[in-house]
């Protein structure tokens, strides 16, 4: 025989797996979730066994006779007598980052002290080397795994584990690897630490064809080596300020209230109702074998047409061009919505003003005026540009250097200065006061963006 005491029903129990059943009544208070001292112990017994006798239970005193409880009911195995109980609980984020084992370099070198409050540990470091410099007495290894534009320093000498896959020529530019070392102060000027390697490991080979090695290539050579073009230290930081761009995007319209919607990609509407759209058919052979099929082969009707409607949805459809119409139709229900997804444009041009592909971010503002959306573009605005003027210091500092000089300063203007407003009217006399040399004719009804 034994006794339980009554919990709440959010209490996690461990029950043994034995030989019998026994069920559990929880009672508490629904405004007072708080463990409750019995009049009289419950009697944890077999069900195979002789019913016992039958105990009234005063839960409650006369003060409290009025509220509301709720039981739950649980049922598990035990043996006769075996006290129950309570396991560990684990927070859900303690389970979710179980996955996230690995050490990354922004995590060793992204802090103020670059490094410098984790001398003397003993870290391992995975990634793809970018240089390696072999000396005569110690061999110098730059390992970069992405998440930073730093490289981690590695330095090897030929007591170290795994030196012979140094000699062999396994180590070379390009070739992923696993170093496990101890952090020790760098004596060149470009780090402020370094790993001393006590183990190297070969993850996947390279050979000196590789051909991303240091040095400047044109970014026309990268669109032949597409697969190879992220490495880089231009692309890697695009990526890196694009996903920093995409967060606060999210983050700044889901902390404002604003519903994200996701509008379709295949689409019959042609929002901007300019035409410059991609077909999207399977009246057109897509395998290899039927690519060389005749014109012929289209379904027509007997007007001589498109059958269209032989084609998947039965109707011509395209690439959206935009989501602005399934926006509006859901901020009539949702309030304040955007939408931030792909769009596609059918335009053969050659600057950067039409591009066949892109991202495009469209708020849609319930029962709002000019004001309202204009507030919203600018908060946005600047929300996003200090959000990564923040978060990718180092990648904004390459940029400014090796890209783009001043970048950062007119960048910090947006963030710190105020948007001015005015009129259309007020803007074209602006430009004509300011007697410059336009390469088009200002004058009202003129398109600005141009």
């Amino acid at each position: 025989m034994a006794t339980a005491a009554l919990s709440p029903a959010t209490v996690s129990l461990r029950l043994k797996p034995l030989s019998s059943t026994v069920r559990f009544l929880s009672l508490y208070h629904h405004h007072q979730p708080k463990p409750m001292k019995l009049k009289y112990p419950i009697m944890l017994a077999p069900l195979h066994q002789p019913p016992q006798p039958r105990v009234h239970f005063n839960y409650f005193n006369n003060s409290t006779a009025h509220r509301r409880c709720f039981s739950t009911v649980a049922s598990a195995t035990v043996s006769p007598g075996e006290v129950v109980e309570k396991s560990k609980t684990e927070s859900i984020e303690e389970r979710v980052g179980e996955f996230r084992k690995r050490l990354r370099i922004v995590d060793i070198k992204g802090g103020e002290s670059e490094g410098v409050d984790r001398l003397g540990q003993t870290l391992t470091v995975k990634g793809w080397v970018r240089t390696l410099r072999i000396q005569s007495s110690v061999t110098f290894i730059e390992v970069n795994d992405g998440s930073c534009l730093s490289n981690m320093q590695c330095v090897i000498d030929s007591d170290a584990e795994g030196y012979d896959q140094v000699e062999s020529g396994f180590i070379a530019t390009g070739a992923a690897v696993c170093v496990q070392g101890v952090v020790v102060p760098s004596q060149g000027k470009k780090q402020k630490i370094e790993l001393k390697i006590h183990k190297l490991v070969t993850v996947g080979k390279s050979d000196p064809s590789f051909p991303i090695q240091k040095k400047k290539v044109t970014r026309e050579f990268l669109r032949s080596k597409a697969h190879l073009r992220p490495r880089t230290n231009t692309f890697g930081a695009v990526s890196r300020v694009r996903n920093a761009l995409a967060y606060a995007t999210h983050k700044f319209f889901q902390e404002n209230g604003f519903v994200w919607i996701a509008s379709p990609i295949i689409t019959a509407a042609d929002c901007e109702g300019a035409g410059e759209q991609f077909c999207v058919t399977t009246l057109i052979p897509s395998s290899k074998e039927a690519i060389d099929s005749p014109a012929s082969s289209i379904p027509k009707t007997e007007n001589g047409l498109i059958d269209w409607s032989q084609d998947f949805f039965g109707k011509p459809a395209f690439l959206t061009v935009s989501g602005q119409l399934n926006a509006e139709t859901y901020a009539t229900a949702l309030s304040d919505v955007y939408t931030f997804g792909p769009t596609f444009r059918a335009e053969n041009s050659n600057t950067s003003r039409h591009l066949a592909e892109f991202w495009m971010i469209e708020p849609e503002l319930a029962f709002a005026d000019l004001n309202d959306d204009m507030a919203c573009a600018t908060a946005y605005l600047q929300y996003v540009v200090k959000h990564v003027l923040e978060n990718c210091k180092e990648d904004m500092d390459f940029f400014n250097n090796w890209i783009e000089k001043g970048i950062i300063d007119r960048l910090s203007d947006v963030v710190e200065k105020s948007f001015v407003r005015l009129t259309y009217t007020d803007a074209v006399e602006l430009l004509l006061k300011s007697k410059k040399k336009f390469e088009f004719q200002v004058k009202w009804g003129c398109d600005f963006a141009k």
